[in-house]
């Protein structure tokens, strides 16, 4: 609706996880520094985690665009799967034909592809997203899959990325042998203020409007404030602020608007905002529903408010409007 206003090339502040937009951030780079450092090491396995938003899958698919072709990749999405189903799945990315059914018949397809793979002085990174969702047979059968390995190093190097469960569950005991496997580690923490700042101003870069669109330090401060360095959070708070802008026919966004923003999407019960909410489950299409219903929020006061309140009814959540 505002790109022509602020002559963006598209919407800055998509929640889509595009890698064009990853910011590397402090935090970012020494995740990534930790992610090559895995890789070249051919060890054990890499754990990357993060609380809900702060730009795992951005980073995990910005890893998996710099590797180059001779390295084979298997990027695993959706993890809630059984451990026959996650094996036909890597086989799958791989383009590994499975001669049976079995589990043993995916495990020799997969154990002869790595095989050949180093024969031909090749890698092979199977990246695994929302791992705290892994059950632990799952996870015991990602370990065996690591055992797959030559007398002086392994043949796949396999990164488990996720959210913070994602290390209580490697703490329990049944999982200790995977825990001490972990060579790499790092957690990403949400972005500090200057980072924050440093962020929005990526993204309207990218996104063509450099020097189009200001946001005024009091509303870089509301943004921070509002989304606690979450990038995502960020995102929702920013689209929201630049439609004010839009339907102010304003090229500053200003602390007020910030406010405004945020507070459409604020005040679920019980304690926790909207905004966290949508970070949480991840709603795209509907924040992009919510964006389109800004004008009538002006025009007939309460009634984006009310229809953000219908959308997570259905989901079962109460806002109190």
């Amino acid at each position: 609706m505002y790109e022509r206003h602020y002559g963006f090339s598209e919407k800055p502040f998509n929640l889509t996880p595009d890698p064009k937009y990853l910011f590397l951030s402090q935090r970012h780079t020494e995740a990534f520094a930790h992610l090559e450092f895995g890789r070249r090491e051919r060890g054990g396995f890499i754990l990357i985690t993060g609380e809900v938003g702060t730009g795992k899958t951005t980073l995990a698919r910005y890893f998996l665009s710099r590797l180059t072709a001779r390295t084979a990749t298997a990027f695993v999405l959706y993890p809630a799967l059984t451990a026959a189903e996650l094996l036909r799945s890597i086989l799958e990315d791989l383009h590994v034909p499975a001669a049976g059914t079995s589990l043993k018949d995916h495990v020799d397809a997969l154990h002869r592809f790595l095989l050949q793979a180093r024969e031909q002085d090749r890698d092979v990174v199977l990246l695994i997203d929302e791992a705290q969702d892994l059950s632990a047979e799952v996870l015991e059968q990602i370990r065996l899959i690591s055992n797959l390995e030559t007398d002086t190093e392994k043949l796949i190097q396999i990164v488990l990325m996720g959210q913070s469960e994602l290390q209580e569950l490697l703490s329990r005991r049944e999982l200790r042998q995977l825990a001490q496997r972990v060579t790499a580690q790092y957690h990403l923490a949400p972005l500090s203020r200057p980072e924050t700042e440093d962020y929005i101003a990526h993204r309207l870069r990218v996104a063509g409007g450099e020097g189009k669109v200001a946001f005024t330090p009091g509303a870089l401060g509301a943004v921070h404030q509002h989304s606690g360095g979450v990038p995502r959070l960020i995102n929702l708070v920013c689209d929201r602020a630049l439609l004010a802008g839009y339907v102010a026919g304003a090229r500053v966004v200003d602390a007020k608007m910030v406010h405004r923003a945020a507070r459409e999407v604020t005040r679920v019960s019980p304690g926790r905002t909207a905004l966290r909410y949508a970070a949480l489950v991840g709603l795209p299409a509907a924040a992009g529903a919510i964006a389109g219903t800004a004008l009538q929020q002006r025009l007939a006061g309460r009634t984006l408010s009310l229809l953000f309140a219908a959308m997570l009814a259905a989901v079962g959540v109460k806002l109190l409007v």
